[in-house]
């Protein structure tokens, strides 16, 4: 039998078994591939006698965002972000809200093609202050995350990943080195729920964020996508609450995002503002100095509030900046304390603007 014409980019993470598999060493799940096999990623397939991207240089799409719908709501706040992904996820989440990009297994919706030097070009001819790695997982296609970021600081961007943290020691170290900020999914606090809804493992991913907390300079936020009846238990809530103070610490953000049926969970209800702001308060009580809710609209739990004097210090309408609070070294005008995270002179203006990008055009959005 004709094996499988597969092409793509050298991978980095991987090695041979005796038994003439290759396995891909990328994440935990360690796939072990024969010929023409893919990896359950479905990106990273085996190429003769090594393991290959298949989706170097390709993406689902271009689109400049505000930062804080990363979400991100300590790192340069109300800046533009030029946002892209590409296909596939290493993880099968029941509940994945962009399952028609991380779920793809049809490379031919892969339309925009760009180059790294291309996409950093594109974000600085477009104001952006940093380019987010999104939309599917950026772990599975690390080796043009990383030579996109590079090209990025080259220019003087920054680069922000929005991950799942399902990543292997080895390779997390070279991803994360790369990346300027993150916010990682915890999806949820128990093995059961990451195994039966995630087909997943929680310990490697709690490894990822004591790992981006203190072994990496990367700024670090956390979103839990609270889905009613499977990870909004009190219990369940504190204990996760009580880790990231003990493990991270309490200046670490803490976003709780509704959930929205959606993909193989289309018959559980969106998650109701109260639950958000009952997990708010129990995160509060555990000794979170910012939690926030997200995917709903609510002023009062998306705006930010000094550690020193519980003034408000940045104030938030969906993603709108609507009050600041803070002088150019991100301290509290009332009392001078320092508002955890990265500041940068005055709040971006970008707003709540969503605008799609053709990269390889050349055009600026006004």
């Amino acid at each position: 039998m004709t094996e499988p014409r597969i092409e793509g980019r050298p991978g980095r993470y991987w090695h041979a078994l005796a038994d003439g598999r290759l396995q891909c060493d990328l994440c935990p799940r360690l796939c072990r591939l024969r010929a023409g096999q893919r990896g359950l990623c479905f990106v990273r397939a085996r190429a003769g006698d090594e393991i290959v991207l298949t989706t170097y240089g390709r993406s689902s799409g271009f689109c400049i965002d505000p930062i804080e719908k990363k979400p991100l709501n300590h790192f340069l706040p109300g800046s533009a972000v030029l946002s892209f992904g590409t296909a596939g996820c290493n993880l099968t989440c029941k509940f994945c809200q962009n399952w028609d990009i991380s779920k793809a297994r049809d490379f031919d919706r892969l339309q925009d093609q760009a180059a790294p030097e291309a996409i950093a070009a594109a974000a600085e001819r477009n104001a952006c202050r940093s380019v987010a790695y999104t939309y599917n997982d950026p772990v599975i296609f690390l080796e043009y995350a990383v030579d996109v970021a590079a090209a990025c600081r080259a220019r003087g961007l920054y680069n922000v990943a929005v991950s799942a943290g399902y990543i292997t020691a080895a390779a997390r170290e070279e991803f994360f080195a790369q990346m300027d900020a993150a916010n990682i999914d915890l999806k949820g606090f128990t093995e059961d729920f990451y195994r039966r809804l995630c087909g997943g493992a929680l310990a490697p991913v709690l490894e990822t964020l004591e790992y981006v907390k203190h072994e990496t300079d990367t700024w670090l936020e956390i979103t839990t996508l609270v889905i009613p009846g499977m990870n909004d238990s009190e219990t369940e809530i504190a204990k996760l609450s009580e880790w990231v103070v003990d493990k991270l610490g309490p200046e670490v953000p803490l976003h709780f995002t509704a959930f929205h049926p959606d993909w193989r969970l289309r018959d559980v209800p969106a998650t109701p503002l109260a639950t958000l702001l009952a997990a708010r308060r129990i995160a509060q009580a555990a000794g979170l100095l910012h939690v926030y809710t997200g995917n709903v609209h609510d002023e009062a739990s998306q705006s930010s509030y000094c550690a020193g004097c519980g003034v408000r210090t940045i104030g938030r309408d969906w993603y709108e900046i609507t009050d600041w609070a803070l002088d150019d070294n991100g301290r509290c005008r009332h009392c001078g304390a320092a508002c955890a995270g990265r500041f940068d002179g005055p709040p971006g203006r970008w707003g709540r603007r969503r605008a799609p990008l053709a990269v390889g055009r050349g055009a600026a959005v006004s």
